[in-house]
Order: structure tokens, then C-alpha cells, then sequence
């Protein structure tokens, strides 16, 4: 128990450490994403100090639950990496310690961290989001600092537009000012044409003072009592030789107390099933008011008092109720009348069909977008754990630490996440998929990946060995290796050429006698292949006879005779028998029709490959005995 104890701290300290860096670094990588999101409105505002800092302060806390999965996941890449990098994870291996025991105290870390990231979301991040709200729109509303380009016109002074040919950056001073002033519109706007001027701001900064010099006025006068210009004064203008104006400009900072209780990320839990509740209830009435509305207007669209009149005109024409033809017995104008009164009343019905359509969906959206919220809060969380169960186990497998592996593979699994989850968030927000479904779709998806690391981790699976997945693979798909027998260069037990020829035809009768016997060149039969779990003991044994004669044979000098070693083939003794070793999964597989053909052809088509085998064993046995019998009458073996 003492080294279990000693054990745990150990870890604890090395991974507290790491998380500690990692989790800052994630925090700054986001808060810069943040930041370039909002960059218009901080540069030339003239903000202070202070409202910058509360901005920073409060992005820094809504973006805590998005940075801890990422830095747990990274920490524990590295951690572990380094462990098993310097032999630290096998030395605890073999000291009878298995991962489980190993991870068993960051496991409960990392669960107070989830739970610390669900606190955030749910107490701390609405107050944060809220706060961060207010400043962001407030920033928006600030004015701009006063810097007037040259020859551009500058539009930032409301009811003004600025134009300055030349400006002395050292003395503040203007050259060539036009002046637009439509405060009072377009069509009574001032025209004001200065040889130079200078803007300042007034010591409250809620003004701004305009001092103009040598310059004209031209200003468009109001007309009469029936909206006419005079004749014989078309404008006013005025000729100064310095003019002096003040402007209301407040560029100072003020918070808003706009209302924000709309937005669904200021809310907790709580909160969010009140309003989720409150809005269901409200637009299901709405609903229910809007059909009736609609089958009212569908249904009793004429009057009954129109229909009965309408009746009556058709019957007085030809005694039939037929709106038709009391329709052709009225005049051109009376028609176009009637056809333009029906399509207007079907457009008003389509326009207000479709303002009530909006505001259901307007509804609908509110309520998906709360209830993706409420999911948020615990998925964020859980991803805590699950970044944690992949973090670790696939740190212990690539025995990688430091910076740079680690931060490849974890940035490749957040990424992966992330595109999970955000294209999981819109569908669910859109109402393309179920809430739920959307929401969790990353951690179902994540979770199994997690779950598989940490069991082959804990049995030193070789999970990342590439000659397992090709051997997988060859399997499958029913590829095989081919022989490459080098010639040795000292041989110690030479071939005994006297014996040779007799031990290749009796390989060779077996092989003729088993391809004649089981007819491999047919189709074989579906029973014994699903309903028997035998495995075929002559094959198997023709294999091994074979492969102890190559054995002997390559300890010959002969170059050619190592070239027909090479071109014997290597037997797959199980691939023309029963798909699996177990019945009940032969059966099983039997009966599933698509899966039972496609086994079923698959091993036919190795029953005619080891057909194939035979008959080349046969040809390269007596192939190898001509050559022994050559190189005897060259007398270049004994």
C-alpha cells in the first residue's frame, strides 16, 4: 500500500504540472480565436485600460470548459509519453501494477476537473456571458477615435462627412476641407468649402470643436408651405473668413443595459428549462390559435352571405349553381375586377401564412438552441473524461513525450472532435437531427475510441504495429508472401541428394492423391462448410512435409535449385475449410444470406488457389529432381 501511495502522488505531480502549463496555453490559444472575432471592435475606439481588461477577464472564463478537455488530453499525452519513454511505465509494469492501478488517482482528478467545468458552465459562464455581452455591444456602440484620413471621405461623425486634401500631422492642421453636414437630410444638407481647419475635442469629450478658415457656406433652403422652392433663391451661401462650430461627439465608453435574456448561453440549467418550458407552452398556443386562424380562413374564405348571392346570380342566368358560368356572362372589366380581388386576397392569405410560418420556426429555433445549450453544459464536461481515456492510453502506446508528437496527435484528435461536435451542434440548432442526437454525437462517437485504447494499453497490445494491420489485411483480402531463400554462404548439414528424390515423389503422390480425392476444382459443399468445424489434418501435414524438405534443400550451393525453392508456394492450411474455428459462428454466418455468400465464394475461390498449389508443388518436385539428377552426372554433389 506504501508504494501504491508514493506511486499515486508520483503520478499526480507529473501530471498536475503538465496540465497546469497545458491548460494556460490552450486558454491563450483560444482567447487570441476570441479576440480576432472582435478585433473591429477594439482597435480605434480609444478604450481604456480597464474595459480592456474586463473584456479579457470575462472571455477568459467562458472559454475555461472549451480549453480543459484539450489541455487534459494534451497533458496526458505528454505525461504518459514521457513515462513510457524513459522506461518509468514498464518499470511499474513489471512491479505487478497494471494501467488501471495506474491511472487510478487521475481518473478521480480528472473527474473534479469535469465537475469543475460543469460548475463554470452553469454558475460561472452565464454571469461571464452576460458581462461579456454587455461590453461587446457597448464597444460596438462606442465611437471611434478622431483620425481623419487624407483624401478619403470620413464618416464616422454622425450627420457629418469630412474630406481633407492635406493634413500636417505635426500641427494638427487641415488643408482643403469639404464639409458635408446632413444632420437635417440629404436635401437641406450644408456644403461647406474651407482652405484649412482643425478639429478638437472638447475637455469632456462629448464635443468636438470645428475652427474653419477662409472658406464658403452653401446651404439649400427650405421650401414653402406646398413643398416649392423658390425661384429666385435656390441656396444660400456665405463666405466667411473663419467660422467656428461645435459637434456632439461622445467617443467616451458607456455600458449598455440592453436586454439580453433572450440569449440562451446567460442562463443555467435552471434557467434554461424554465424558458424552455414557458416558450414550449407560449408558441404551442400560438400554434393551435395559428391553425384555426388558417382553417377559418381556408374553409369560409367567401362568405356565406356571398355564396348564397353568388348561387342565385348563377341559377337566374341558366338555372344551374354553376359559378362558372355565371363567371363568362359578365363583362371584361367585371372579370379582370374579380380575378384582381381573388389574387389579392390569396396573396394577403400567402403573406400571412408566411409571417406566421416565421414565427413558428422563430419559436422552434429558440427552443432548439436552449435545449443545445442545456446539453452543452454536460457533454463539455463528460468530454473532460473521455479526452482523459484517450489522452492517457495512447500516450502509454506511442511512448512519445515532449512537445512534439503528443501536440501533433492531440491537435488531430480536437480537431476531429471539434468538426464533430460544431457540425452536431447546427444540425441539432437547424432541426435537422434530434437535439440529443446532435449533442452527444461526439462523445458516442469518441467514447468507444477511449474505451478501445485503454483496454489494449493495459494488455500491451500493439495497436500501432503495421505488420499486424498488414497481416490483417493480407488475410482478408487472401494475400500471401512470397519465399525469399538467400544462398547461405557456410553450410553446416548440406542436403542428402540420395534421399531427396524419394522424399519429392512421395510429395508428390500425396499431393496428386488429395487433389484428385477432394475434387478442389468444384464448387464445394455449403453444408460442410457451415454446419463442420473440422480442419483438414492432410493439408496440413502435405504443408509441413514441404516446408521441412525447402528447409534441407536450402543449404544447397546450387543457384538454380534456390531459385525452385522459391517458386513453391506457401500454404494457407485453414482457408479452403470453415470461415471461423467456433461452429456456432459458422452457423451464424451461414444464415445471414449476404454475408453466407460472400463467405462462401471467398472459400471457393481459395479451394481453386490450393488447387492451383498442388499442381505447382508437383511440377517443382520433379523440376528439383531432374536438377538433382544433372548436377549428379556433372558430379558437382556426392
Amino acid at each position: 500500500m506504501q508504494l501504491l501511495k508514493k506511486l499515486d502522488i508520483f503520478i499526480l505531480k507529473k501530471f498536475i504540472t503538465l496540465f497546469c502549463g497545458t491548460f494556460f496555453i490552450c486558454l491563450f490559444i483560444f482567447m487570441m480565436q476570441f479576440l480576432w472575432r472582435y478585433v473591429d471592435e477594439l482597435i480605434g475606439k480609444g478604450l481604456e485600460i480597464s474595459v480592456l481588461a474586463q473584456f479579457f477577464f470575462y472571455s477568459a472564463l467562458t472559454l475555461v470548459p472549451m480549453s480543459l478537455p484539450l489541455a487534459i488530453l494534451l497533458a496526458s499525452l505528454i505525461s504518459f509519453g514521457n513515462l513510457g519513454e524513459q522506461f518509468e511505465l514498464l518499470a511499474i509494469k513489471a512491479a505487478g501494477i497494471s494501467l488501471f492501478k495506474t491511472i487510478r488517482p487521475l481518473v478521480v482528478f480528472v473527474c473534479l476537473l469535469g465537475g469543475a467545468s460543469f460548475y463554470f458552465q452553469n454558475v460561472v459562464g452565464p454571469k461571464a456571458q452576460l458581462s461579456l455581452f454587455q461590453l461587446i455591444i457597448s464597444m460596438k456602440q462606442t465611437s471611434p477615435e478622431l483620425d481623419i484620413p487624407e483624401k478619403v471621405f470620413y464618416n464616422e461623425i454622425s450627420g457629418y462627412n469630412l474630406y481633407v486634401e492635406k493634413k500636417d500631422k505635426e500641427t494638427g492642421i487641415l488643408h482643403g476641407v469639404i464639409i458635408y453636414n446632413v444632420a437635417d437630410g440629404f436635401e437641406n444638407a450644408h456644403i461647406i468649402l474651407a482652405d484649412s481647419g482643425k478639429l478638437e475635442m472638447s475637455s469632456d469629450q462629448q464635443h468636438l470643436l470645428l475652427h474653419l478658415y477662409s472658406g464658403e457656406q452653401f446651404e439649400n433652403l427650405r421650401g414653402d408651405q406646398f413643398g416649392q422652392m423658390r425661384a429666385n433663391v435656390p441656396y444660400r451661401r456665405e463666405t466667411f473668413c473663419e467660422k467656428h462650430t461645435i459637434i456632439d461627439f461622445n467617443s467616451g465608453f458607456n455600458m449598455t443595459d440592453a436586454d439580453l435574456s433572450g440569449r440562451s448561453a446567460i442562463k443555467n440549467m435552471a434557467q434554461l428549462d424554465q424558458s424552455i418550458d414557458s416558450m414550449t407552452l407560449h408558441y404551442d398556443s400560438v400554434g393551435i390559435r395559428n391553425y384555426k386562424e388558417v382553417k377559418i380562413s381556408i374553409f369560409q374564405t367567401i362568405s356565406k352571405k356571398e355564396q348564397a348571392k353568388a348561387d342565385k346570380y348563377a341559377k337566374e342566368i341558366d338555372g344551374n349553381a354553376n359559378i362558372d358560368t355565371a363567371f363568362s356572362h359578365l363583362t371584361k372589366e367585371a372579370q379582370v375586377a374579380a380575378i384582381r380581388s381573388v389574387y389579392n386576397r390569396v396573396r394577403m392569405q400567402k403573406t400571412d401564412f408566411e409571417f406566421k410560418k416565421a414565427i413558428m420556426e422563430e419559436g422552434d429555433f429558440q427552443i432548439r438552441k436552449h435545449k443545445t445549450e442545456w446539453h452543452r453544459k454536460i457533454s463539455l464536461a463528460l468530454a473532460c473524461v473521455v479526452f482523459f481515456f484517450i489522452g492517457a492510453p495512447l500516450g502509454a502506446i506511442i511512448r512519445k513525450g515532449g512537445l512534439g508528437m503528443p501536440v501533433i496527435v492531440s491537435v488531430i484528435i480536437f480537431i476531429f472532435y471539434y468538426i464533430i461536435d460544431n457540425s452536431g451542434y447546427k444540425m441539432a440548432r437547424d432541426g435537422e437531427i434530434p437535439v440529443v442526437l446532435g449533442m452527444w454525437i461526439s462523445t458516442f462517437i469518441l467514447a468507444p475510441m477511449g474505451l478501445f485504447l485503454t483496454y489494449k494499453a493495459n494488455n500491451d497490445s500493439a495497436v500501432f504495429n503495421k505488420d499486424a494491420y498488414a497481416n490483417f489485411f493480407r488475410k482478408l483480402l487472401g494475400l500471401r508472401l512470397s519465399r525469399h531463400v538467400a544462398r547461405k554462404e557456410v553450410i553446416i548439414y548440406p542436403p542428402n541428394y540420395d534421399t531427396l528424390p524419394e522424399r519429392l515423389n512421395a510429395l508428390t503422390e500425396e499431393c496428386e492423391a488429395y487433389s484428385s480425392k477432394h475434387r478442389l476444382i468444384v464448387p464445394p459443399n455449403p453444408l460442410r462448410i457451415f454446419l463442420r468445424n473440422r480442419p483438414d489434418v492432410a493439408v496440413e501435414e502435405i504443408s509441413e512435409r514441404m516446408e521441412a524438405l525447402l528447409e534441407e534443400l536450402g543449404n544447397t550451393k546450387d543457384t538454380v535449385l534456390i531459385g525452385m525453392i522459391n517458386e513453391y508456394p506457401i500454404l494457407a492450411v485453414s482457408a479452403h475449410t470453415s470461415p471461423f474455428g467456433k461452429r456456432w459462428k459458422n452457423l451464424l454466418s451461414g444464415l445471414c444470406l449476404p454475408l453466407g455468400i460472400i463467405l462462401y465464394l471467398r472459400i471457393w475461390r481459395f479451394r481453386r488457389r490450393l488447387y492451383r498449389d498442388m499442381k505447382k508443388i508437383v511440377k517443382n518436385n520433379n523440376d528439383i529432381c531432374v536438377r538433382i539428377g544433372v548436377l549428379r552426372d556433372k558430379k558437382l554433389i556426392d
